[in-house]
């Protein structure tokens, strides 16, 4: 039987269950049988995936190869810096759409705020053009700070449905989730776990240690919870869409394994004074990541 995830309404008026699978740094084989696993086994029906990640040929395996109708499943893919712009966008969807063998996703997300603000807008263009054709049916961004948010809504024309931005108890971005709030878009975590324990790769990064925070184990003790369980947990209590990546069918199972406890006020008090603003990844700003030339 599969958990009853819960779901949220996007702007788009397209539903999102809450709880997804993330499948960065997993090579083809090992996306596919981690998708196929979580869709026919543990009950997943979300999957989030990227043009960068260099998977997307796995998930739409693990998804043609899994017992679940495309329909039920929530798929996810996102655009490279490289392919910003207005043409450029609209190949790399198509593209993207060829490998992942589907004809059309459920959210199609711009992977990176570029240090360039007209690129950013022809992109936006091409990702309203898509949208208007059902191939994608929300589209939104990724890594964008309030600033580029508001770029993309003064312009006019779709708001973006999606914020997904790295989001953890370091790192709970009060700013950006105040602000989506107050514009209707929904924010969603990676590296909800707080990443890997090398995982850091921005000036001000560190590594991962969330999952040995005593804060966190000493509540996942009060609960019989791992850590894990607590920090997704806390990201679905706290109204967040949140994509645990893993590979191993053990972790897999074990992260939509959330659904018979809740975080008390204590526990949510205990984690809100965890926020120090350590990332394991770099500020949105401080790369201009795959920009092309």
């Amino acid at each position: 039987m599969s958990p009853r995830v819960p779901s949220i309404v996007l702007n788009s008026g397209t539903i999102v269950p809450q709880l997804g699978l993330g499948v960065w740094q997993a090579d083809n084989d090992e996306t596919e049988h981690a998708v196929g696993f979580a869709l026919d086994e543990a009950g997943y029906r979300h999957i989030d995936t990227a043009a960068a990640y260099g998977n997307e040929e796995g998930v739409g395996r693990g998804i043609a190869n899994s017992g679940v109708p495309r329909e039920d499943i929530f798929l996810t893919t996102k655009l490279w810096n490289s392919d910003q712009g207005y043409e450029p966008a609209l190949k790399a969807f198509d593209a993207s759409l060829g490998r992942l063998g589907v004809d059309y996703v459920d959210l199609y997300l711009i992977h990176w705020p570029l240090q360039d603000d007209d690129r950013i807008l022809r992109t936006w263009d091409a990702l309203e053009k898509i949208a208007e054709s059902g191939r994608a049916k929300a589209i939104g961004v990724c890594n964008f700070e309030p600033r580029h948010l508001q770029l993309l809504i003064d312009r006019g024309g779709v708001v973006p449905a999606v914020d997904q931005v790295e989001l953890h108890p370091h790192l709970a971005q009060q700013e950006i989730r105040t602000y989506a709030v107050e514009h209707g878009i929904a924010v969603e975590s990676w590296s909800p776990l707080g990443g890997t324990s090398n995982s850091g790769w921005g000036d001000d990064s560190k590594p991962n240690v969330l999952l040995t925070d005593p804060i966190i184990t000493r509540i996942g003790d009060r609960h019989s919870k791992s850590p894990a369980q607590v920090l997704i947990r806390w990201h679905l209590q706290s109204g967040l869409i949140v994509i645990p990546k893993s590979v191993h069918e053990s972790r897999i199972r074990e992260n939509i394994d959330v659904f018979d406890f809740e975080l008390s006020e204590q526990d949510l008090s205990e984690i809100e004074t965890m926020d120090d603003g350590a990332r394991v990844g770099a500020h949105p700003d401080e790369l201009n990541i795959g920009a092309p030339e």
